[in-house]
């Protein structure tokens, strides 16, 4: 089977189904841990059962020493195509344990050296869909001149922006600067990288994704847009020697840099979420007349296919 062919994508999709419904038997426990322990086994067993030579680039818990899918772990059979991977097992853990809205499986494929080796640090980030021309928006520019740009490019008012953002203290003077121009505002508590691929689709609502969150999240949701044709600016945001040291130890050494799309993923990628619980991007988990219903998001930049897998199985 040919690496980064739809072929490949499809057979890959086992990986992130296996995750979410691992993840889901958690769903409203309350153990954030113990829904992310069962995420993470059951991602890296499909990922080891794959043809393939496999090493992790983002993935679990640097600051934890985390003893699965950890930076620089190799997965898969050894044989096949060498691939780097970017993963977050359960991206909203807190999501999951309180059964809210838009928890997935998530992960990318590209091949080797095609993923920026994020730490695990902040990254502030500037994201929109396809169909615009390059630089209408600017990380550099305050959000709502952003917004007022984009609508201008649209061909709308601001009040007809919709505006993704984390719902963090330090996105307040954000927010107040964007329902001082009429923009919708859609916060979210967790999960940035669904957060960012809204504005790929226009049912959500949402246009363009704006403020500070995970690096590694970052480059997930990159390879998203990267399938289809979004834009995507982004920054580092350190806070202390350690972080910077973090940076370091992955070969980055220009903390300012900005970074484009095809610089956090500067070949093709394959992407797939699965939905563990129900949201705006996917479905969650459904089981029913024993029976497991999953819904996973299947893009591929290197041939542009962008398909929605539902999968019936045994439960």
């Amino acid at each position: 089977m040919r690496a980064m062919s739809d072929e490949f994508a499809f057979a890959a999709a086992r990986v992130p189904i296996a995750a979410a419904i691992a993840a889901a038997r958690l769903i409203g426990r309350g153990d954030e841990k113990a829904a992310d322990q069962a995420a993470v086994d059951a991602m890296r067993t499909a990922l080891n059962a794959m043809t393939m030579q496999g090493r992790i680039v983002i993935g679990e818990g640097e600051r934890d020493e985390a003893p699965m899918l950890y930076i620089g772990e190799q997965v898969g059979s050894g044989k096949g195509p060498a691939l780097d991977i970017a993963l977050d097992p359960l991206e909203g853990t807190t999501l999951t344990a309180k059964a809210m809205a838009n928890a997935l499986a998530v992960i990318a494929f590209a091949p080797r050296g095609g993923l920026l080796h994020a730490p695990d640090t902040y990254m502030d980030k500037l994201a929109i869909g396809p169909g615009y021309d390059a630089g209408v928006v600017d990380l550099d520019k305050p959000a709502d001149e952003n917004v007022k740009a984009l609508a201008k490019a649209k061909g709308v008012k601001s009040a007809e922006i919709g505006v993704c953002v984390l719902d963090r203290p330090r996105h307040a003077g954000i927010i107040e600067k964007l329902r001082a121009i009429g923009a919708r505002v859609h916060l979210i508590t967790d999960g940035d990288v669904a957060g960012v691929i809204h504005c790929t689709k226009p049912e959500t609502g949402i246009d363009i994704y704006i403020g500070q969150g995970g690096a590694p999240e970052g480059v997930l949701a990159a390879a998203a847009l990267k399938c289809v044709g979004g834009q995507f600016q982004a920054r580092l945001v350190f806070r202390n020697d350690e972080e910077r040291a973090r940076a370091d130890r992955v070969g980055i050494t220009d903390f300012k840099r900005r970074y484009s799309l095809d610089e956090l993923v500067s070949g093709d990628a394959i992407f797939l979420a699965t939905g563990v619980t129900a949201g705006a991007l996917l479905d969650g988990v459904r089981r029913q007349g024993g029976f497991v219903h999953t819904h996973t998001l299947v893009m591929n930049s290197a041939t542009g296919m962008v398909a929605e897998l539902r999968v019936k199985g045994p439960g």
